[in-house]
């Protein structure tokens, strides 16, 4: 399978950048470019590209409603790229549907895996990237959540097992290992989350762990 990438970031050099990088790999086409929000839009609902990466400050209009509306339009699946503790919004990007999360100096080779990570269907949980952004959030709490008995009494054991390990941002083969079961058991456990609470994909699980209270940022057990 091909995956089709639109590049959407105000900066020529960074669209450069991130074509040169693609280019090589068989299984990566670049799709389209776009310097802002509204183009990335547009280009996303004519183009259909599988994955989308998206800056989050940019001119018209900005990544977090760029990512809504490409997301509302099933346009293709947006992988945020950003300056991580420069960004304030990245959260509200999350709620729009964003699927990841990358710095802008990621290295080649994890940009290029997390883009085949979301096309796949898949959310980008980096511990080192994804677990900051969460914690950030989780301690301002923007919005109202489930409290933990009510995530409790939906869940199984179990499933809270995986929905904790999931907000700590580890992988399906982490978690696989953590608990003695197969990547395909983790995978059920994950679907059954999801559609328990109704929720998207494990970012927004994971946000919803750390909101409710579920896991604190402290949490590293």
């Amino acid at each position: 399978m091909t995956v089709r990438v639109l590049i959407a970031d105000d900066e020529a050099l960074v669209r450069r950048g991130f074509s040169l990088i693609l280019a090589p790999e068989d299984d990566i086409e670049i799709a389209g470019e776009a310097p802002d929000g509204n183009e990335a839009v547009s280009e996303a609902l004519r183009l259909r590209p599988d994955v989308v990466l998206m800056d989050i400050r940019m001119p018209h209009l900005d990544g977090i409603e760029a990512t809504r509306r490409i997301v509302d339009g099933q346009a293709g699946r947006v992988l945020i790229v950003t300056t991580f503790g420069d960004d304030e919004y990245v959260y509200d990007a999350l709620r729009a549907g964003a699927a990841g999360f990358l710095l802008k100096n990621t290295p080649a080779e994890q940009l290029i895996d997390a883009i085949r990570v979301v096309a796949q269907g898949d959310a980008l949980l980096s511990p080192s990237i994804t677990r900051r952004l969460i914690e950030d959030v989780a301690r301002r709490k923007p919005s109202p959540a489930p409290r933990v008995d009510e995530i409790e009494d939906i869940l199984t054991a179990r499933e809270l097992d995986v929905l904790r390990l999931v907000a700590r941002g580890l992988s399906n083969a982490e978690i696989a290992q953590e608990l003695v079961l197969s990547e395909a058991t983790i995978k059920t456990h994950i679907g059954h989350v999801l559609m328990k609470l109704e929720l998207r994909d494990r970012t927004q699980a994971a946000v919803l762990a750390y909101e409710s209270g579920l896991v604190v940022p402290e949490d590293r057990a």
